[in-house]
């Protein structure tokens, strides 16, 4: 059982009869005296894709859902399908870019640590590794002389997804991404 106070994005639970992942989930906590932490949660219909919002209170308490992680190898992509082999099975398989989403952006070759999410015997999602490494093709330039506080400059990586890094990374570099929210981490030493 999983209590709704200790939600956090990729958590499977069963809800109102299906398997759903947490895509998204903030906390908020009502003025009223005695009012419950609320969890505010996007859930993702495991079967069917479905988004689904909903307000859920900390007291609650929800069955994980019933399935199974295979590690798996990415293969290619070619614009409208991406390509995936079960490293045990050998079986390939491919997913839509409505079904994976904003994760083509972090899918390259030879990435590692990719798995499958199989429920009732079909692989529904992919879980990615929590950082991958992708090569800076397209950066602003540092704006001179504004130090007074971080800043950091756009910039477009080897997949075609933008992100926010420090001025000191050029174009060519290796950078470090966090998959769960697109943030830079650092630059990668060769």
């Amino acid at each position: 059982m999983i209590e709704a106070s200790a939600f956090k994005k990729g958590v499977c639970i069963r809800y109102k009869d299906a398997p759903m992942m947490i895509v998204d989930v903030t906390f908020s906590t009502p003025t009223a005296r005695g009012g419950a932490t609320i969890a505010k949660t996007r859930l993702r219909n495991l079967l069917t894709g479905q988004l689904v919002s909903d307000s859920i209170r900390s007291g609650e308490r929800f069955d994980e859902a019933d399935y199974e992680l295979r590690n798996i190898q990415f293969l290619y992509g070619d614009g409208s399908a991406w390509h995936f082999m079960d490293t045990e099975s050998f079986d390939q398989f491919e997913l839509s870019k409505e079904a994976l989403g904003e994760k083509t952006g972090y899918l390259i070759d030879g990435v590692e640590g990719v798995r499958s999410i199989m429920v009732e015997g079909n692989v529904v999602d992919v879980m990615l590794p929590n950082t991958v490494d992708l090569v800076v093709t397209e950066a602003d330039p540092a704006i001179k002389g504004a130090s007074a506080q971080a800043q950091l400059k756009g910039a477009v990586l080897e997949t075609g997804i933008e992100v926010q890094v420090p001025p000191y990374v050029v174009v060519g570099e290796k950078v470090r991404i966090d998959t769960r929210d697109g943030h830079f981490v650092e630059r990668v030493k060769k």
